[in-house]
């Protein structure tokens, strides 16, 4: 199996402690080449910045903007884990960003 460490570090305002906003998360997933990364790699942890307070699901839902639903949310969660930040869990904003995503998806369908 073929693993992949993405440093979300490498991609945030110095000092800063969010990561929020479609802009910024369209953004990260250019600089990063996530989407190349996602078909070369079985699985990607996000190493999260140790002092991150938040990630916003505007965000997350432009940083995986195809990859969400392509992958669906069971796929999805399992391809990619989340490790590293000290005083914050990613699970509810991760979730909401996925529901929003692939409802966004199911709405564009019809």
């Amino acid at each position: 199996m073929k693993e992949f460490t993405l440093d979300l570090g490498l991609y945030r305002t110095p000092g800063a402690k969010v990561f929020t906003g479609r802009d910024r998360g369209r953004y990260v997933r250019d600089a990063s080449k996530i989407d190349e990364l996602a078909h070369q790699f079985d699985v990607i942890k996000i190493l999260l910045p140790k002092d991150l307070r938040s990630i916003n699901p505007s965000f997350l839902e432009e940083f995986f903007y195809d990859l969400i639903p392509e992958l669906g949310s069971d796929r999805f969660k399992a391809k990619f884990t989340f490790e590293g930040a000290d005083l914050y869990d990613i699970s509810e904003d991760l979730d909401d960003a996925i529901e929003r995503r692939l409802r966004e998806e199911n709405a564009l369908a019809y």
